[in-house]
């Protein structure tokens, strides 16, 4: 894995910093976005201070530990995109992205809540979004997408993903795999579809966004 580290800290400093981040993504993706800033310091056995000095809110934390997976996400959905065929693309974005969210519990939570101020992962998932929107669009075109398929319904996917509970990573990996093999065969035109009742407005907003100090 590798980070944007500032050349100008010491070499102590970086690693705190990167004991920080380590800490931080370890407890974010098991036990989500609620971890306390000072139970992050104490795990990663330096104080208070230190950490705020690297990291002078939480936002500036969600963002520098998911830095790595929102570079991993925004490559998936640009690689599909360029798809010569569209359907194709869009299933290979429903089943990379399931996974790699079922890997990160607290990816998915910043992902799907748009953390205040953390603007990054804030930006990169509206991009995404976009491009998804337009690849969806394009899949369509060909008779492939079910023409009543709306760009909310990707929210609802991963909110539904984010609920599968197991009892290991491995579980939950080969449990969201199978779960994607179902939306995409629920997502397929057939000529046996009967018509899905109306969309519900689903997209993150800062009202939705977990409260953590």
């Amino acid at each position: 894995m590798t980070r944007n580290v500032p050349h100008s800290l010491r070499s102590d400093a970086r690693d705190n910093r990167d004991r920080l981040l380590d800490t931080a993504q370890a407890l974010f993706s098991t036990e989500g976005l609620t971890v306390p800033m000072r139970e992050i310091a104490r795990r990663a056995h330096v104080g208070p201070a230190t950490l705020y000095r690297h990291f002078p809110t939480k936002e500036s934390l969600v963002t520098a530990a998911f830095a790595d997976q929102l570079r991993a996400c925004q490559d998936i959905i640009d690689r599909a995109s360029t798809d010569p065929d569209p359907w194709h693309g869009l299933r290979q974005v429903i089943e990379n992205i399931c996974e790699l969210h079922a890997r990160d519990r607290g990816f998915t939570e910043a992902f799907l809540s748009a953390y205040p101020r953390a603007t990054t992962v804030t930006a990169g998932r509206d991009h995404m979004l976009k491009v998804i929107a337009d690849l969806a669009h394009r899949a369509k075109l060909t008779g492939h997408l079910r023409p009543d398929v709306v760009p909310d319904d990707l929210i609802l996917m991963l909110l539904a993903n984010k609920g599968i509970q197991t009892a290991s990573p491995a579980a939950q990996v080969a449990a969201s795999r199978r779960f994607a093999a179902f939306v995409i065969q629920a997502l397929t035109n057939c000529p046996h579809n009967t018509p899905l009742p109306p969309p519900a407005r689903l997209t993150p907003t800062e009202q939705d966004t977990p409260r953590t100090s």
